[in-house]
């Protein structure tokens, strides 16, 4: 068994390990909105081009979640980790390094396989954060995943800034910019894995994984929603900040709005903490994703900054809950060496919803001339995975182990 004491405190090592999130999610997948207008216009792209670049980081995505739910009991979470998040740092910075569509989708699928195991294999670290206070081990999870916030804010004030006074062929040093802070980034990371203990090294006998096998086929409506949030969340991520730059919106209002997503992803699990400890976690996923139809219909309704400021803060302080409470239901339902591959089976779900997500809306808005149709759906699509969610039954893994 390995034993690692925890001689830091238990905040300061899930603050750490959630730059990985920062890294794997902020830079490797969500800058991409606000590079996108920029890279659309030097290289005269249409929005099914535009959208094929994170439909390949998806995929990627996909791929990855598959592969990290074959390897992480043999990797183990720790190792897996540390290996994905400097392989995403150097595959962020090589994006910057080409101007060929292959090569750029190349690099974002790249970033797309390695974010999704440094993702995954995180999620399990952050559960094991403070294994003996199971109560707080819920806002371990959440304040590793709202990790992304921080890469939020960076990139929300550095990117529009800098393509703003250098110019549109400017986009590759954003690129680069951010691969050479994910990489200084890397060290942190790395430290904070250390200071956890592997929650995967122990072999599974035959009557736990019965057990966790019987679990899995009860959390059929999780599953599905989270297909759902993956389809739906991802077309607004994706165009967001094209819609407002289609509709006028000047560099401040972009820093503004994407601003707001990071502040608002830090502060969402002090504004959650209870009801991620409390609820069920399938509620909690339900409610998450009902904000985020909210979210995604207010710009739809009016192209405001007020309006906008407010969609980007209920997304921010909304979406990093729903892994959040995938994870909790992986530890409510499931026994503890499975969680990762548990947590691995929804993101490979969650990949599929995801590909189809930005090619689909950007199909849309080519043949309607329009990104507002294009993005529409995703508000039902949204609105359906909240409605799926409320449907999952609560399921507490018992162990037989005296």
């Amino acid at each position: 068994m390995d034993q690692r004491p925890v001689i830091f405190h238990p905040y300061l090592i899930a603050l750490c390990l959630s730059l990985g999130v920062t890294i794997s999610n902020s830079f490797a997948r969500f800058a991409y909105a606000l590079v996108l207008p920029a890279m659309r216009g030097e290289l005269h792209w249409n929005y099914v081009q535009s959208g094929w670049l994170n439909t390949a980081n998806a995929i990627g995505y996909l791929i990855g979640a598959i592969a990290t739910r074959l390897a992480i009991r043999r990797t183990g979470s720790r190792g897996l980790f540390i290996v994905a998040v400097l392989f995403t740092a150097f595959a962020v910075l090589a994006t910057g390094l080409t101007r060929e569509l292959f090569w750029l989708g190349f690099w974002r699928m790249a970033s797309g396989i390695s974010g999704a195991a440094a993702f995954i294999s995180g999620g399990a670290l952050a559960a094991n954060v403070a294994p003996s206070q199971p109560r707080v081990a819920s806002t371990m999870t959440a304040i590793f995943f709202a990790g992304g916030g921080v890469g939020f804010i960076l990139c929300g004030v550095a990117i529009p800034l800098w393509l703003d006074w250098y110019g549109p062929s400017a986009w590759p040093q954003a690129w680069v910019g951010m691969g050479i802070a994910a990489l200084a980034m890397f060290a942190l990371c790395a430290w904070a894995a250390w200071q956890i203990d592997e929650p995967n090294v122990e072999a599974p006998s035959t009557s736990r994984d019965g057990a966790a096998s019987q679990g899995v086929k009860h959390l059929g409506a999780s599953l599905l929603a989270y297909a759902l949030f993956g389809l739906g969340y991802i077309a607004y991520m994706t165009f967001v900040i094209a819609w407002m730059r289609d509709g006028g919106a000047g560099t401040g209002q972009v820093i503004a709005t994407w601003c707001a997503f990071g502040v608002a992803s830090l502060l969402g699990p002090l504004l959650w903490r209870k009801p991620l400890q409390n609820w069920p976690p399938a509620r909690m996923m339900a409610t998450a994703i009902g904000m985020l139809a909210i979210g995604t219909l207010i710009p739809l309704i009016s192209a405001s900054g007020i309006a906008l400021f407010v969609s980007a803060a209920l997304f921010g302080t909304s979406m990093w809950n729903i892994p959040s409470s995938v994870t909790n239901l992986a530890k409510r339902a499931l026994p503890k060496h499975v969680w990762g591959s548990a947590v691995a089976t929804f993101t490979i779900v969650f990949s599929v919803g995801q590909i189809f997500g930005p090619v689909a809306t950007g199909w849309m808005a080519d043949k309607f001339g329009s990104l507002r149709l294009g993005l529409a759906p995703a508000v039902a699509v949204l609105v359906a995975g909240a409605l799926v969610a409320l449907m999952q039954k609560d399921v507490v893994y018992e162990s037989t182990e005296k």
